[in-house]
């Protein structure tokens, strides 16, 4: 794990170097990517070089995330809460017809503009808070929270991510959250899914790194291994998009 840290270290302090950037903001849930991420941070680069911002729709992990923030020597100015509710509520207001994803993309676009405008403000990258699951089972919205400048943790899946947050030292009332994106009231991942990530995570692994077949997998006794990668294979198309037309 030592290993591991050391080189998103190196990554992100790369990333900076080569890109003339010394400022990073990174968006903080309160769940695990985002501690995860951002105790990255405070181990890569000055603590006062790093802008902590909170952006909850209604329900508000503020306190606890201003408290370990500063435990990890980040400034007090720099950790900052904005509610997205009012922009949120201007949208909705002009559709008749939204569901709870709609509403939850709406949600994340509208963190995007805030985000990019304040490291606008700071002259930073966005550090993003991404896992390989979710890339893998597009649980991301298109520019909204897959909005970044540079990706620390979208290498790993999130059964890794518990392991990486152990060993960082993350608080274990962050580990020990059900994973959700907060899109509505007692929404989870696993719920939305059908399945969990500890299943997911080694399905996706098996199907798109080590390239074994699906009827392959499902005879290893991964009953929700079909779901899984329908799920995963539905999806693809944002992992191209935008569509270019190619010269030849």
């Amino acid at each position: 794990m030592k290993k591991e840290v050391d080189k998103i270290i190196q990554f992100i302090k790369g990333v900076l170097k080569k890109q003339k950037f010394t400022n990073v903001v990174v968006a903080a849930s309160g769940g695990i990517d985002s501690t995860c991420a951002l105790y990255l941070l405070a181990k890569a680069i000055p603590k006062d070089h790093i802008f902590v911002f909170h952006l909850p729709y209604i329900h508000s992990e503020f306190a606890m995330l201003k408290k370990i923030s500063i435990s990890l020597g980040i400034p007090v100015k720099n950790i900052i809460e904005t509610s997205i509710k009012s922009i949120v509520d201007q949208v909705i207001h002009t559709r008749s017809d939204l569901d709870r994803v709609r509403l939850g993309n709406i949600m994340a676009r509208v963190r995007m503009i805030i985000l990019y405008d304040l490291a606008k403000k700071h002259q930073a990258l966005v550090c993003g808070t991404e896992n390989k699951s979710e890339y893998y089972l597009g649980y991301f919205t298109r520019f909204g929270d897959a909005a970044a400048d540079f990706e620390p943790i979208a290498h790993l899946y999130k059964t890794q991510i518990y392991q990486l947050a152990k060993y960082l030292g993350v608080p274990k009332e962050i580990i020990g959250k059900t994973p959700s994106a907060g899109l509505w009231q007692g929404q989870t991942d696993e719920g939305e899914f059908g399945f969990t990530y500890q299943e997911a995570d080694i399905v996706l692994h098996l199907y798109f790194e080590k390239k074994i077949s699906l009827e392959e997998i499902k005879k290893q006794g991964y009953k929700n291994a079909e779901k899984i990668i329908n799920r995963a294979l539905s999806n693809q198309y944002k992992h191209q998009a935008p569509y270019l037309i190619k010269e030849k």
